[in-house]
């Protein structure tokens, strides 16, 4: 993974949902890449639209609650988003996001940038947007690997010896 790299955000609000990311009525779609046109719809139907490979997602709190539904980590992934900064993460979209190798940072920027705002972050030292600096935490060791590899299956077929 790119220890350094910058994009364009996009602001979301507190408490974004799976249900929002990806809602149920899509789930039925056979591929991720059928279901990213309706990621959001229920928030910011034109969002999907404009996501590009590279954007950053920044969030308020619980970023990630409801429902467990793996697909709205993978349709994230799926569009090339670097990254979701956000106040806090739902434990379970936080797992799901790592174990698809979607890097996710907890930091408060969602109360200093505006939507549009061109970020860069530096993994385990900090998120700079409008020539301001915000410290972020460091990674673990064993998530960094995780990420590094694309995801927890890819990791594992990795570390046991199984490329495909």
């Amino acid at each position: 993974m790119i220890r350094k790299f910058s994009g364009r955000i996009w602001k979301l609000r507190d408490d974004v949902d799976t249900d929002i990311i990806m809602p149920t009525q899509y789930l039925s779609f056979p591929t991720v890449e059928e279901m990213k046109p309706y990621a959001f719809e229920p928030l910011r139907p034109e969002l999907a639209a404009q996501l590009r490979p590279g954007d950053i997602l920044v969030g308020g709190r619980n970023f990630g609650c409801g429902s467990s539904r793996e697909q709205a980590a993978a349709v994230l992934k799926a569009f090339g988003i670097s990254c979701i900064i956000a106040k806090s993460f739902a434990r379970i979209f936080f797992r799901n996001s790592i174990n698809n190798g979607m890097l996710l940072i907890e930091s408060d920027l969602y109360d200093h940038c505006e939507e549009g705002d061109k970020v860069t972050v530096e993994i385990n030292k900090a998120v700079t947007c409008r020539g301001k600096e915000y410290a972020i935490p460091k990674v673990p060791e064993d998530l960094m690997k995780i990420l590094d590899d694309g995801g927890l299956v890819k990791s594992m077929k990795r570390l046991n010896g199984v490329e495909r």
